[in-house]
Order: C-alpha cells, then structure tokens, then sequence
C-alpha cells in the first residue's frame, strides 16, 4: 500500500506501510499533535466483535475509546444469526458468517475484515479462539491485528485438567477432582471442555447422581465449595503482548444468571498481591484474560477454578471502574505503544445491577 502525504513529509515522499499504526507511531516523533490529528482523520480505521451475541457493553465501550482517537472508527459485528443478536443492532453495520465449523469462516471473515477496513478483532467466545489463534499470522499478514492469546495458552485454558495443571504450576491451589466411584458429597460436576457454565451442577445427595453423569467421560466430579463460606472472585486481568500483567481488576460475584455475573462489586483486598506474586507473567497470554477464584471467608485461602482467554461477561463492571483495556489494547494494537502498569487504575466499591433490556425491530419477517 503506497500513501502519499502531500505537504507533511518533505519533497513528497512516499511510504510503503503494513499497518497505519506504523506511521501513526512515526508522526507522533516527527510531527505536531495537529499534524498528527489530520493524519488520523484521514485513516478508515474500524474494530470487529465476532460472534456479538448480547456484548452490547462491550461493544459499547470499544466505541466510546475508539471514537475518541478516530472520529469516524466504526464498530462492526458479526454472528451466526446478526439479526437475533442484539449487539449487531446495536453495531454500526454488521455481517453474517457460517458456523464456526465451516470451512469457509476463516476466508468470509478475512474479507469482511479487508471490504471493511477492519484493523481489530475482539474474539468473545470459547470455541472461536482457537481458531482464530491458529489463523491470527494470515490476518496480520493483512494489515488485521486479531486479540488473541497462543495457540498453546489457548489449548491449555480450553482443557480443565490442564488449567488445573497451570494453577498448580503457579503455586494456586485447586479443587480436588474425585474418582468417579470414589466421590465426596457435596460436590459440583463440570465438562472438561465446557464454557459459560453449560452443563454443570451441584450435587447435594447421592440421589442426584445419574448414570449419564458416572459414564460421561467428560464430566469431571470436583470438590465442592459451599458459598456460605467462600466468595467467588472474577478478576479481569490486562497481559501487554509481551505476557506482562499490566492490570488486575477484582469483582466479587454476588449473582450469577446462566453462567454469567448479574450482581456484583469491584474489591481491593489480598488477591491483587496474591495474583501480582503468581501470575506477573504468563507466557502467550495477550489482550483480557479471565480468572475466576474461591477465596474462604474466614483463612482468605484461594482456589484457582477456570482461567479463560477473554473478555467475560461482567467485564464492563471493570470498565466502568475505570480499567480501561479498550482504550489500552488500542494503544497498544493499533498504535503499537507500551502499555504501563496500571494497577491502581480501577475504583473499588462499584456496585453492578444487570438488568433486562429490549431491542424492538418492526416488521421483522424471519
């Protein structure tokens, strides 16, 4: 791509550039904050939220920071289904695309990226990751940056037994796993691949127990914690592309509805120090990373239980604190700035009540 930009650069000298942001980068060393503001009005600069669903918050936040930088940026979405998404009503345009299993999701998505001038994709869901891990070099070999951690990181974080491994490996106590003719009541069951809470349950007394529970190879029996004397924790965690924890932003859950956070409050207590100590650097880990935590009411004793490569779902509660990783991982993606520590960067006592919203849409046929 060859940009010419006529009485900035002396005797009209043109530049070949992969990424805007290179060049971003070269006017904020050469050139004035004007200069640079007629530069970047110039640039056609958009960000895409895949598999949207009802990440309106998200979507929402990522427009706010990057209308502030880009005047004109648009936020696009995609989905299976965008017009039983509600986040793509809420996008500016947005695009339908095959089932992930597809083998044509991966080339429609890449050219909807390259018809749009999309330079960001914000990943949402569990079984999207990976894929887009393993295709992330063919979109930045054109110009589009995708937020997303390793293909290692990923395949560790999407296997139960592995994170268990992981939170070992880091010094963080785990659930204890029972045999499955060997089990203590109560006790809670999980997929060893699952993801938002499907398929999980408490079980209080042995009637509860089914045969499909015992020969379900992908059940897992895991010692349960009772919440009258554990809170459970979601820490929204920013890693730079280096690995580096550059902020950890603590919410209690109070609530949760079908697998997500309803109710709940940021704290500032042991477990920033505790994940400070443990977790400073996870190799592959880039972009939002979600970790969820027992911690006892009484001891403060902490037990790791999933670690996803995300943005959760209660994540706009750390936003509205102020942990501000749109406006960071546009900084750091599209820009190509370093991100500093920004661990006091968040407001603690900030309470979350999630309610029902509507999106009306007249006339709608099917």
């Amino acid at each position: 791509m060859k940009i010419e930009f006529n009485g900035i650069i002396s005797n009209n000298t043109q530049l070949s550039v992969k990424n805007d942001y290179i060049f971003i980068r070269y006017f904020e060393q050469k050139y004035s904050k004007i200069e640079l503001h007629k530069y970047i009005n110039r640039i056609i600069l958009n960000i895409l939220i895949t598999s949207a669903g009802r990440r309106v918050s998200l979507l929402n936040a990522f427009r706010s920071e990057l209308i502030k930088i880009f005047p004109d940026g648009k936020m696009l979405a995609s989905d299976l289904n965008p017009d039983l998404a509600p986040a793509c009503h809420v996008a500016d345009q947005s695009f339908k695309v095959p089932k992930l299993s597809d083998d044509h999701y991966i080339p429609e998505l890449l050219q909807i990226c390259l018809d749009n001038s999309v330079k960001l994709i914000i990943p949402t869901i569990d079984t999207e990751l990976l894929l887009l891990a393993e295709n992330a070099a063919l979109f930045s070999d054109n110009g589009v940056h995708v937020l997303i951690s390793s293909v290692e990181f990923m395949k560790t974080c999407r296997n139960k037994r592995d994170v268990h491994e992981f939170f070992e490996l880091n010094d963080i106590n785990v659930a204890e796993e029972f045999m499955k003719h060997d089990f203590k009541l109560p006790m809670f069951i999980k997929p060893l691949d699952g993801s938002g809470g499907a398929d999980t349950s408490a079980i209080l007394s042995e009637d509860q127990v089914l045969e499909r529970h015992v020969l379900d190879n992908n059940l897992m029996f895991l010692e349960y914690f009772d919440k009258k004397e554990y809170d459970e924790y979601t820490c929204d965690l920013y890693y730079d592309k280096s690995g580096i924890l550059k902020c950890s932003a603590i919410r209690k859950r109070l609530e949760v509805r079908d697998g997500e956070v309803s109710k709940a409050i940021t704290e500032r207590n042991s477990l920033e120090a505790f994940i400070k100590d443990r977790l400073r650097y996870i190799k592959g880990a880039r972009g939002c990373i979600t970790l969820q935590l027992f911690k006892h009411k009484v001891t403060s004793e902490v037990t790791g239980i999933e670690i996803n490569p995300r943005f959760g779902g209660g994540y706009p509660l750390s936003y509205l604190a102020g942990a501000n990783y749109p406006k960071w991982i546009i900084d750091e993606y599209l820009f190509g700035r370093s991100i500093e520590d920004h661990f006091g960067s968040w407001e603690k006592d900030v309470l979350l009540l999630r309610y029902d919203n509507e999106i009306i849409i007249h006339g709608y046929k099917g």
